[in-house]
């Protein structure tokens, strides 16, 4: 299932998470857990914002450095650090955030595509805007975090 932004007037659960002072979301169909940060083994030659993979039940999987995959300097992890597992079309991977902060549904009416000040970049990173209250989170496209390549050749 690969809800959209404009999903017919209903609800999509989201999932929030922190990087530094930041809010980010992404749809809770795609999550497939939340594991607290396991050291990753290191892959040669990976761009510099996947940390490496790790062994999750049997299922080896990358791990993406999400802060340095949106542009903001890179993740020193500690055990305080989270993460997010997800499945995308059969693709699965981490996401390594800060801490996740909040379960929350949003209906169309709370999203805004990513404003065209953000970059062509930043847009193809992020699908949306949500707005609740004074906090404005964005919408993080989880199936756009591995190079290309990669996404071709994972089980």
């Amino acid at each position: 299932m690969k809800p959209s932004l404009k999903s017919g007037g209903n609800s999509v659960e989201m999932v929030a998470f922190q990087i530094g002072h930041r809010e980010f979301c992404v749809d809770i169909a795609l999550v497939r857990e939340i594991k607290g940060w396991m050291p990753t083994t290191t892959i040669p030659h990976a761009p510099h914002y996947i940390l490496g993979v790790v062994n999750l039940r049997g299922l080896v999987l990358p791990v993406v450095d999400l802060a340095a995959r949106l542009g903001f300097p890179a993740t020193v992890p500690t055990k305080r650090h989270v993460i997010v597992v997800v499945d995308v079309e059969g693709q699965v991977f981490g996401l390594l955030v800060d801490a996740v902060s909040d379960i929350f549904s949003v209906t169309p009416e709370m999203m805004s595509v990513a404003p065209e000040i953000s970059g062509e970049m930043a847009r193809s990173f992020i699908s949306a805007v949500v707005s609740i209250g004074d906090r404005m989170i964005a919408r993080v496209v989880p199936e756009r975090m591995l190079p290309e390549r990669a996404k071709g050749q994972a089980a």
